[in-house]
């Protein structure tokens, strides 16, 4: 099955070297260079590509993904900072009859992180005394902060009934993949939930996955972790 590659960072670079143990080639390669203003979006470039990856940034990613939807290239985004602009973009998708599957992190640990930190803020929803904080750190060269992960994480919480204030920061400094954590505490005792990406492996894994999905024909516009728990059918 032969992929596209729309954005060709350190990210792209692993995608393209993981590529072949998900029954991937790569067969298009978009980057600032081929596609500035969207240029190499056209049909004769995605002719035979099975599946596309986009992995650029919050400014170009919107645009990225409308063209790919007006082909109807079934596409991974793994971009954050755009979700301003979902709605329109799924929209795009789903009138075209084109798989899509988004999200701001494609780690499998990330996604069952969220879950357990969920958990947490719901039992201890009703505990006045637990206060919460959030906090992440990431490498300087990323654009948006809080990241897309926290942001999911804090809304976890609010969704499993924690309402009290969530006290959030974040950092970027150096060459760090990611790191998470989410924490509670009382005058009696602190709880500390923390993930620690040693590597954006788990990142790239995740997208070729949701990527293979795609191209064995999964159909609907899909939040990654409804397809990784099998919230989300075919």
């Amino acid at each position: 099955m032969k992929l596209a590659l729309v954005g060709y960072g350190k990210m792209g670079r692993l995608i393209e070297q993981l590529a072949p143990q998900y029954s991937f080639e790569t067969g298009l390669i978009l980057d600032l260079d081929n596609n500035a203003g969207g240029r190499g979006l056209t049909a004769d470039n995605f002719r035979g590509i099975a599946a596309a990856i986009e992995f650029t940034g919050p400014d170009s990613a919107p645009e990225n993904l409308l063209r790919l939807a007006a082909l109807r290239v079934p596409t991974v985004c793994g971009a954050t900072g755009w979700y301003a602009r979902l709605d329109e973009v799924s929209e795009a998708f789903a009138r075209s009859g084109t798989g899509f599957i988004y999200g701001p992190n494609f780690s499998i640990g990330v996604n069952v992180f969220e879950r357990i930190v969920a958990a947490a803020a719901g039992l201890l929803r009703a505990q006045p005394d637990y206060e919460a904080w959030a906090w992440e750190i990431h490498h300087s060269a990323k654009k948006d902060a809080p990241s897309g992960t926290l942001l999911k994480l804090v809304e976890a919480m609010r969704r499993a009934g924690y309402e009290r204030r969530i006290d959030t920061a974040s950092n970027r400094a150096g060459a760090i993949p990611g790191i998470h954590e989410i924490g509670f505490d009382s005058s009696a005792d602190t709880i500390t939930l923390r993930h620690a990406a040693r590597s954006r492996e788990g990142f790239a894994r995740g997208a070729l996955w949701a990527a293979k999905r795609l191209a064995e024909g999964l159909e609907g516009c899909h939040e990654f972790s409804r397809i990784l728990f099998g919230e989300a059918k075919a």
